[in-house]
């Protein structure tokens, strides 16, 4: 009977890890609803898309951003670090949005990073 749940849990750790690019470690959770390229609200905040943004959906293929307008998303998404435009953005499957992510780069350096599960723990 307590076999179940473990395999149950690591089943879904292996699944979790079995993204082919994983989620970076650097990404914050937010949620965002794309525009009218390169345009996108990120944490009802009016952003843009760097001119090589990456979007990945959830089977981790490339996705266009006009084909998202309108749409809301939760996201983990990383910034280029000389423009502060979104350079990098994961649409997530239920499963991962429930996942604990931070949000902040204050939650990031005070939280751990499980890179076999993709996951974030608070100390």
């Amino acid at each position: 009977m307590l076999a179940l749940p473990l395999a149950a849990t690591t089943t879904s750790a292996i699944a979790q890890a079995a993204r082919p690019v994983p989620i970076s470690p650097l990404s914050l959770r937010g949620e965002a609803t794309f525009g009218t390229p390169p345009e996108l609200r990120l944490n009802d905040q009016a952003t843009r898309l760097s001119p090589a943004a990456r979007i990945r959906g959830t089977s981790n293929t490339l996705v266009m951003s006009a084909t998202l307008a309108g749409q809301p998303w939760t996201v983990n998404y990383t910034l280029d670090a000389l423009t502060g435009l979104v350079q990098d953005v994961w649409l997530l499957t239920p499963e991962e949005a429930a996942r604990r992510w931070p949000k902040t780069r204050d939650e990031a350096t005070q939280w751990s990073f499980d890179p076999i599960t993709q996951s974030w723990s608070k100390p």
